[in-house]
């Protein structure tokens, strides 16, 4: 038994009221606003990877912030995971204080391939007066940068 469809369908020679004249040349409805590109601003490469580093920086001693926070205040939000390759892939002897950024959850990400940067992420926090609870999280809202 053959179904007939819920919709019709427009044949080949049919054209639709906002149609003029052949099917390549169409245009939007009346009533539509036209709208410009957005220029893409967000940084990508060396400026994102510094845009990173530069919030990172500013995060104060005993403070912490989440990679999603960073990711945010760079200009890139919701590139949380690009936070964390950027930081993983840090020298050992920067600056940079990398252990300052945790999950979302207030909790330093466990990892087989940091190679034992979570325990001394977690140590590096406790020297700077960090306290962590029996399930191995920090008080966000206690210790949550705020810029």
């Amino acid at each position: 038994m053959k179904r007939s469809p819920k919709w019709p369908r427009a044949s080949v020679g049919l054209t639709s009221r906002f149609v003029e004249g052949p099917a390549t040349t169409r245009r939007k409805p009346p009533g539509f606003p036209i709208r410009k590109p957005l220029p893409a601003v967000t940084p990508r490469g060396d400026a994102a990877a510094e845009a990173i580093c530069a919030v990172v920086r500013r995060i104060p001693r005993g403070w912490v912030a989440t990679y999603g926070q960073v990711a945010t205040m760079a200009g890139m939000p919701r590139r949380a995971r690009l936070v964390g390759r950027i930081l993983q892939r840090l020298d050992s002897t920067t600056k940079i204080p990398w252990h300052r950024v945790v999950n979302a959850k207030g909790e330093v990400s466990f990892s087989l391939s940091r190679n034992g940067g979570d325990i001394l992420q977690r140590r590096l926090l406790e020297k700077e007066g960090i306290k962590f609870d029996d399930g191995n999280r920090l008080d966000l809202e206690r210790n949550r940068w705020l810029d």
